[in-house]
């Protein structure tokens, strides 16, 4: 996080402040900024700096109208004012977990946890009381697991199934066809296929995978989403069962035994 210390520097500049002033504004310590911006002496002459908490960052994100990917390096815009209305969709999500060797964890969200995700998904605390976990071959980017709720996707996922989602930077990377975890305002998080109209209307078109007439298509204005996961994998306690042309297989071979069989009889 020695970057975040950099940036807090840079956004201090730029609001013409010292480390005093930019201190009262927020509310802290001038110790506590100087000893993030510039550290604290140590015995052998090294300088070992403070990483800033969520508190902090979140108090300077709120007095300054700071762009929270602006403090993470991932935008070079430093104002949320600069940010076209569309962009209140961030490139990254609010809060990610890490292992012991800095690895990212792969966060568990269950259906009992669903209610709280949505007060929750940018609040590393909650997020932190999440079951996570790693698996070796998730490791393209950042990924999140959700139990799957009710019967709206039947015929691809069931309900009880795990879906594991990778984080989609913008709403234009969303395929048409592909199915998504997509959180938002209004209806929470929802598991569908995507057709993506937010160029053309500012609207994602959600689509269910059972066709028994209880699920019907519906829009969501783009600016409500918060969060859009792309299915990669999933988990089932649901066994496929054989399909047709295994049990006309079956029924052959069973029909060539018999055949043998009287066949042998016959001799």
């Amino acid at each position: 996080m020695e970057f975040i210390n950099q940036k807090i520097k840079e956004i201090i500049a730029h609001f013409g402040l010292n480390n005093n002033s930019f201190a009262k504004r927020i509310g802290v310590t001038s110790t506590t900024i100087d000893s993030i911006t510039t550290g604290r002496l140590q015995p052998d002459g090294s300088r070992k700096r403070t990483k800033p908490g969520y508190d902090l960052l979140e108090r300077i994100i709120e007095e300054f109208n700071i762009n929270p990917d602006y403090l993470f390096a991932r935008s070079n815009e430093m104002l949320q004012s600069k940010i076209p209305d569309r962009m209140n969709y961030t490139s990254v999500p609010q809060v990610v977990t890490v292992d012991q060797e800095g690895a990212e964890n792969i966060v568990y969200v269950p259906v009992k946890a669903r209610a709280g995700y949505l007060d929750g998904y940018g609040d590393m605390e909650y997020i932190e009381t999440l079951p996570s976990f790693n698996m070796p071959h998730l490791t393209n980017g950042t990924y999140r697991c959700f139990e799957v709720q009710g019967n709206s996707m039947v015929g691809t996922f069931f309900d009880g199934d795990l879906v594991f989602g990778r984080f989609v930077e913008t709403l234009d990377d969303l395929k048409d066809g592909r199915v998504y975890v997509i959180v938002s305002k209004n209806d929470g998080i929802v598991l569908k296929r995507v057709i993506n109209r937010t160029k053309e209307r500012g609207k994602l078109i959600l689509k269910s995978d059972n066709k028994d007439g209880n699920y019907p298509t519906y829009t969501i204005d783009a600016e409500d989403v918060i969060e859009a996961w792309y299915v990669t994998m999933y988990a089932s306690r649901q066994m496929p069962e054989p399909v047709d042309v295994y049990d006309r297989l079956h029924n052959l071979e069973s029909k060539l035994v018999m055949l043998e069989k009287k066949l042998e009889v016959e001799e």
